[in-house]
């Protein structure tokens, strides 16, 4: 089916690293020094990580640009402990994203993201340079690379994706590369990358002149934090990092080696997150609000967005949240002021751009939709963008690109997803019916040899036309081909056939016919 094609399509991309298994690939950990397999490449690594770095910052919350003062401290210290790392070369980048779950998470290649959830746990400069080392291990000692490398070996499939909170209306949404990307933002190590990245994430913490009992006590708080099951650290953090003590008392052998001192900078982390914590409460109130919009109360989602936007007028996700609940009123020409207001305080994130294409589609004004659309894919691709611009492409006649759009949509689990499916088999099977429909011979009990067609779409197909091809048993050449035969339905998942008009004397002279597929036409 057209959906399948396309996961394949993703997955292959994904996992293209394979064409590398037919060379011995033995190298040495950058970090542990210890001999492994290593098929993913370090500019493998780099290139992975450059091309899903943004994809998925979009799918959780976008980055955090209210205070450009605290993401460059935040990058400050993470440059710091990358220099003194083991593999200092890789091109580190480290964003704070907006969202309120606590969590932290590196793809290959050191691109390291920090929520901003997390930043209000936090006590410490040496806190955040914990946190930050763990990261730097995951990236420095290849834990997405071999997290990589073992799906090689197993099957190569991507597994169900991660979404932040106010996003769940697109968590499974997305399509094409944006599903690679949130899945590999959300990867989970085992527990020997995890004990390695509270190792050496110390270790470059001593290098860089931080106090290692930071990450001590941090992990201390992390497991009474688990004990008391907060929810918020649950759904972030403890789902890709679970503490426990075992992790506590290694740390704790970790800092008798390292030896305890160094900079605990609590003060001037209260000083640089002093308007993070500020706003604290219209984050809150956001947070509130969306779970409100989720059950349907659009009175209160309306009173937490403006309670928000009265303590931080800049943030473009509370004008976002207005103009959702504008759309859940079915009020579209109020939801497109509403996003505007959003997409002026922060162009590039992906939602109100959709929302607004959305909307605008919906009030029957695709021209305008379209670039919105356009540029919603060229953030993050869902389902929803891909299948209206497929769908106004196919009203201007641009067959290509409505089943190009048509092809991504249909990535998606989802009822969009289907949709687009349908509609790109539709304009598809026509021009590639072997594409859709299996074709073979079959023999009865008496000899008798049929053309068989199978239709793998969800779609009934009302007629196929078929041709019988003989091919000579010593010298495999076609020696002869029947006319044309015609197939009257088959319905979806379902077979039907036609008699060739010859008997054979055994079930092995059947593989001397073949059945092509030249013809099909759906049911009207």
């Amino acid at each position: 089916m057209l959906k399948n094609h396309i996961i394949q399509k993703w997955s292959s991309l994904f996992f293209a690293v394979v064409l590398s298994l037919t060379i011995t690939a033995c190298g040495t950990n950058p970090v542990t020094k210890k001999k492994e397999f290593q098929f993913v490449s370090e500019s493998q690594e780099i290139s992975i990580g450059k091309e899903n770095y943004s994809p998925a910052r979009q799918s959780q919350g976008g980055d955090y640009i209210i205070d450009p003062d605290l993401t460059a401290y935040v990058q400050s210290v993470g440059n710091r402990l990358a220099k003194v790392s083991d593999r200092p070369e890789l091109p580190f980048e480290f964003v704070i994203l907006n969202d309120s779950i606590p969590n932290a998470w590196a793809m290959p290649g050191g691109k390291i993201a920090f929520n901003r959830g997390l930043l209000y746990e936090l006590n410490s400069e040496a806190e955040l340079a914990a946190v930050l080392g763990h990261e730097i291990t995951h990236a420095a000692a290849r834990h997405g690379a071999k997290s990589m490398e073992r799906g090689i070996f197993m099957q190569g499939a991507m597994i169900a994706v991660g979404i932040a909170s106010q996003n769940k209306n697109y968590g499974n949404l997305l399509v094409g590369a944006s599903q690679v990307g949130a899945q590999m933002a959300t990867m989970k190590y085992g527990r020997d990358a995890e004990s390695e990245a509270d190792h050496y994430g110390m270790d470059y913490m001593k290098k860089a002149g931080y106090d290692p009992a930071a990450a001590v006590t941090l992990q201390e708080t992390f497991v009474r934090l688990s004990q008391g099951k907060q929810s918020s650290f649950i759904e972030g953090l403890f789902a890709s990092h679970p503490p426990s003590q075992e992790r506590v008392e290694a740390n704790k052998a970790s800092l008798q080696r390292l030896g305890a001192g160094g900079e605990m900078g609590k003060d001037i982390y209260a000083e640089k997150v002093a308007k993070l914590k500020a706003t604290q409460p219209a984050y809150k109130a956001y947070d509130e609000g969306v779970k409100a919009l989720v059950k349907g109360d659009t009175a209160t989602a309306t009173k937490k967005a403006q309670e928000a936007i009265r303590i931080e007028p800049r943030e473009a996700r509370f004008q976002e949240l207005l103009g959702d609940v504008a759309m859940a009123q079915k009020k579209p020409n109020d939801a497109i002021g509403l996003y505007a207001k959003a997409i002026q305080l922060q162009p590039d994130y992906f939602k109100p751009q959709v929302q607004t294409g959305i909307a605008l589609y919906n009030l029957g004004r695709k021209a305008e939709a379209e670039p919105y659309l356009k540029k919603a894919n060229s953030l993050l691709p869902t389902a929803p963008a891909a299948l209206y611009l497929g769908e106004i492409a196919e009203e201007r006649g641009d067959v290509d690109a409505a089943l190009q759009n048509y092809q991504m949509a249909a990535g998606s689990d989802s009822d969009i997803g289907k949709e687009a499916n349908s509609r790109g088999v539709r304009i598809d099977l026509p021009r590639n019916p072997a594409k859709y429909i299996e074709s073979g011979p079959v023999v009865d009990n008496a000899g008798n040899l049929f053309a068989v067609v199978q239709n793998d779409t969800s779609l009934p197909v009302g007629r196929v036309q078929v041709r019988v091809i003989k091919y000579d048993a010593q010298t495999g050449r076609a020696v002869g081909q029947s006319q044309p035969m015609i197939i009257n339905g088959v319905q979806p998942g379902k077979r039907n056939q036609i008699a060739i008009g010859e008997r054979i004397q055994t079930p092995q002279e059947a593989r001397l016919y073949k059945v092509v597929v030249e013809a099909a036409e759906l049911a009207k």
